[in-house]
């Protein structure tokens, strides 16, 4: 019998928030007390099925609202953890309201080894955060980035959005200028996407402040200069980091659990409706929390589909992924990872890229400009195999 493969990422999906959000299209739900507290056990047991495979160097907990698990169901999460020996990854993010953050809280998370929160702040304009539907207070940001920092963490990030419906040039300038001067090490900056089945959705189907491409752009190109003059490094389409010295391929401060995922690498995803992809087969689970208990409570992995690619299309789809980062693909390490030449199989998609402006190749490596990262999913969507 082979040996299980060992898997150094590990995600956690907590599905819990006090509200959804107007934008937002993950799983999440409210959760009474005797629901968390039911999941918190099943989601024990699912560490149990899979920790053998685990030796985690980087962790996520991400949501729904992480930080909205009380002390007693954080502690009982990581006396497990420390049970299936699972503590003591190089990276551990937790996700954070700031409605949800305390002094207690944040004591406990860095005592256990958290050493990395990501704040979803989104923006410091009060209106714009009531028309997202967020719980939070603007003067919530500062408070709970305090609070962190008192706590001893020194990598937080900041998720900020912009293009928001009725957001200006100047609101963005704000948020942007008043993230910055926190002096986080990382921000996370999305521009806002209308899902099917959001109020911001339906919204946008009434006719009422139509997304507004030019503004968007010129708004990423805000964003690019401000985190460059402050010191941070673009290293994918929405991630900056602190340089702290140097300009490598990766900023010090990125975040590595991310780049995994971006090139190829195991994880483990646990939790309702969590994705993984591990042993060459990817997963995901039902998006059911109370289903997801009962399936635990009865032994059973909570999978709702599993699938093994065929190479090349598992291959188009790191093209795609990696893509992303500004690095882009190093052609020795895409067919190291792959067994396929980047250059050779995708040539005719290259060459396009290369003609449009939005793609550079030279002997060591393939990736988009500056231009071409701001059409990344596109982009990436060409070097795509059926």
């Amino acid at each position: 019998m082979l040996d299980a493969p060992v898997v150094a990422s590990l995600y956690v999906h907590v599905p819990f928030c006090a509200r959804k959000c107007a934008y937002c299209a993950f799983y999440s739900e409210a959760g009474d007390g005797a629901l968390v507290n039911r999941f918190v056990r099943a989601l024990i047991a699912e560490m149990e099925l899979v920790a053998a495979e685990l030796q985690p160097q980087t962790v996520f907990f991400g949501g729904g609202t992480p930080s909205l698990l009380n002390l007693r169901q954080w502690e009982a999460v990581f006396r497990a953890m420390e049970r299936l020996n699972l503590l003591g990854a190089a990276e551990w993010t937790v996700e954070c309201n700031p409605a949800t953050v305390s002094a207690d809280k944040a004591r406990l998370l860095r005592d256990w080894g958290v050493n990395r929160v990501s704040m979803g702040a989104q923006s410091f304009d009060a209106s714009l955060l009531e028309r997202l539907g967020r719980i939070h207070s603007r003067e919530m940001i500062f408070k709970s980035f305090d609070l962190l920092r008192a706590a001893g963490f020194d990598n937080l990030n900041l998720d900020l959005m912009f293009a928001i419906p009725g957001q200006t040039m100047a609101t963005w300038r704000s948020s942007l200028a008043e993230a910055i001067a926190l002096g986080s090490e990382h921000l996370a900056c999305y521009e806002v996407i209308y899902e099917e089945d959001t109020p911001l959705f339906a919204q946008l189907q009434t006719g009422k402040n139509p997304p507004d491409e030019d503004l968007a752009c010129a708004m990423y190109d805000e964003l690019l200069a401000a985190a460059d003059a402050a010191g941070f490094q673009q290293y994918e389409v929405a991630n900056f980091a602190r340089r702290d010295g140097g300009r490598g391929e990766l900023p010090e401060r990125a975040c590595r659990h991310n780049v995994n995922y971006w090139r190829g690498g195991w994880f483990h995803g646990l939790g309702p409706s969590a994705a993984g992809y591990a042993g060459g087969r990817r997963a995901t689970n039902i998006a059911n929390t109370a289903l997801y208990c009962e399936l635990l409570e009865r032994g059973v992995r909570p999978v709702a589909w599993s699938e093994e690619l065929p190479p090349l299309a598992r291959a188009g789809e790191l093209a795609a992924f990696g893509l992303r980062m500004t690095a882009g693909w190093p052609l020795a390490q895409f067919q190291q990872r792959t067994g396929f030449d980047l250059k050779q199989e995708w040539a005719p998609e290259i060459h396009r890229m290369i003609a449009l402006g939005y793609g550079r190749l030279d002997q060591e490596r393939f990736q988009l400009t500056r231009q071409g990262l701001r059409f990344a999913d596109w982009a990436g969507a060409e070097f795509l195999r059926s």
